[in-house]
């Protein structure tokens, strides 16, 4: 009971001075990371947070699941730009070069280490999530483009991930008599399920959205527990019938957002509410897995890898992925820096941790860790000196063209 009031409180003065903070550039993951880290990390903790429990595992992959949803709900309503935001130079070139350069480098670093467990964190930490500088996305300063663009990535990229997850954290944990062939055909299966009733789905419930509003039958607060139910519903529907659940959950948001077309997005508003607040407690977890896999320590490799992983591995790929299409030099560059770590590679972490054997999963998070913790500090003060260069060249370049005329 102590626990959950000190929770609830910390929540509770978090949400009052949230803006204020933001000013001083104390984000949301950044209070509730120290948080986890101050109250549940260490021997003497105020909060017991047990991570190897199969219940805080099933948690976690509902996090996932509806963070997916949600994604794929946001990753859209850049029409006004009337031309593409890179999006898929962004996805299938720059990802897959990034995950394949990410699993190098740690061959590089880490000699000796199977090529199934470089890729699972590769895959980990390479995913760009915007929650830890969310304040980007309506900072007019920063042009849209560049903002459209980092935004549909963060929202495809994790979801086009799970199912390569999945596939090599199988290959380290499969069972006695179970070949190359067995894998590749469950993962393909499970995605295939997913897709279907992730389709399935998400134009049934857009259909009947679309009926409740004709004949009133609904109103707004019944549309948003509605949407509140989707991801939940996608996740069980899948998994029951043998499916990959977080693909189904982001096929789901997909098919959902582009076919119920409602008068606005009112009735999303709960589970994107829900969703953040999912995402707080992901952040708390976080600092009590800093705290537990840095108490004795980090290694320079680790060091080195979450260093090139927020570098050269991304910045590269997306920078040639871009050329070419419009972006200029700065927005490339900016698009190449700009690729946070968050929830969705902490989420991604924990589901290793709980699945693979402890010397691995202790190798994956310890990367993640070190690679999330520097990408909030990196990302974070590096943001708005960056906003702060496009308005002032955009100031510059309207004055010449004022001098010009």
């Amino acid at each position: 009971m102590a626990a959950a009031f000190i929770l609830l409180s910390l929540l509770f003065v978090w949400s009052l001075m949230s803006d204020r903070m933001s000013r001083w550039s104390i984000t949301a993951p950044i209070a509730f990371a120290v948080a986890g880290a101050v109250l549940a990390g260490g021997d003497q903790a105020a909060i017991h947070v047990d991570v190897d429990t199969h219940t805080f595992q099933r948690c976690v992959e509902i996090v996932l699941a509806v963070m997916l949803f949600t994604d794929a709900t946001e990753a859209r309503g850049y029409e006004r730009l009337g031309r593409s935001v890179g999006e898929g130079r962004l996805l299938g070139l720059a990802l897959p070069a990034s995950i394949v350069l990410g699993t190098l480098v740690g061959a590089a670093l880490f000699p000796g280490t199977s090529w199934w467990l470089l890729a699972v964190a590769a895959l980990v930490v390479m995913p760009a999530d915007l929650a830890p500088v969310l304040n980007l996305l309506r900072d007019e300063r920063v042009p849209l483009r560049v903002r459209a663009a980092l935004n549909v990535e963060g929202g495809f990229n994790d979801g086009l991930i799970s199912p390569l997850f999945v596939f090599c954290v199988a290959n380290l944990v499969s069972a006695e008599g179970e070949t190359f062939a067995d894998l590749v055909l469950n993962v393909v299966r499970g995605a295939v399920y997913a897709v279907l009733v992730g389709a399935a789905l998400g134009l049934l419930a857009a259909g009947l959205v679309r009926k409740a509003q004709e004949v009133g039958w609904a109103g707004p607060v019944g549309l948003r527990v509605a949407g509140l139910a989707l991801p939940f519903l996608a996740y069980t529907a899948s998994s029951s019938a043998g499916g990959n659940g977080f693909v189904a959950a982001f096929v789901t948001g997909l098919c959902y957002t582009r076919t119920a077309r409602p008068a606005d997005d009112d009735h999303l508003r709960l589970v994107h509410d829900v969703s953040h607040l999912m995402a707080l407690a992901v952040w708390f977890a976080f600092g009590v897995l800093i705290v537990d896999e840095f108490a004795h320590g980090i290694s320079l490799s680790v060091i080195a890898y979450a260093v090139l992983a927020l570098t050269v591995v991304r910045f590269v790929p997306v920078v040639a992925a871009l050329t070419g299409s419009g972006f200029s030099g700065a927005e490339r560059a900016a698009v190449g820096w700009l690729g946070p770590r968050g929830v969705t590679s902490i989420v991604f972490a924990v589901l290793a941790y709980t699945q693979l054997p402890d010397g691995e999963a202790a190798f994956v998070v310890k990367v993640t860790c070190a690679t999330v913790l520097l990408s909030l500090v990196a990302h974070g003060v590096t943001m708005e000196p960056i906003a702060r260069w496009f308005a002032r060249h955009a100031s510059q370049d309207a004055g010449d063209r004022e001098s010009g005329c």
